[in-house]
């Protein structure tokens, strides 16, 4: 019976475990300082388990043309911070397509458009962002 219980238990478990995206006002530094915007490498069709894998933390007056190797077409989600502004290009030198998240989650950045048929997920390769 003990076994039983542990199998109904079981999902539970493993869905707490699972990425949750943080909400925007919990974007800080270990200092208490902000953080402008917080990058994901993970996305899921589940809201709930979007914001996983590696994390990318950016910090506010990053201007970043050429983004890191290990990141460059990586990103799935993203959490921008209240009166914060994320710009992203979709070519390095911050050429290509662009766009514009003010604060707020976007848990899958599959389901934002970028041009007539493509979309931001993977498609990061320069950005700036700003805090007022």
């Amino acid at each position: 019976m003990a076994a039983a219980h542990t199998l109904l238990l079981l999902p539970l478990l493993v869905a707490s475990a699972w990425a949750q995206c943080p909400a925007p006002a919990d974007l800080k530094n270990a200092d208490g300082s902000k953080i402008c915007a917080q990058l994901y490498t993970d996305a899921s069709p589940y809201y709930a388990q979007c914001c996983g894998g590696s994390v990318l933390r950016v910090q506010p007056g990053d201007d970043v043309p050429y983004i890191p190797l290990g990141w460059n077409n990586k990103i799935s989600s993203l959490v921008v911070a209240p009166r914060c502004e994320l710009s992203i290009w979709s070519r390095t030198g911050k050429k290509g397509y662009s766009r514009k998240f003010n604060g707020g989650v976007v848990y899958r950045l599959q389901e934002i458009k970028k041009g007539l048929l493509g979309n931001w997920d993977n498609a990061i390769s320069a950005y700036y962002c700003k805090c007022n």
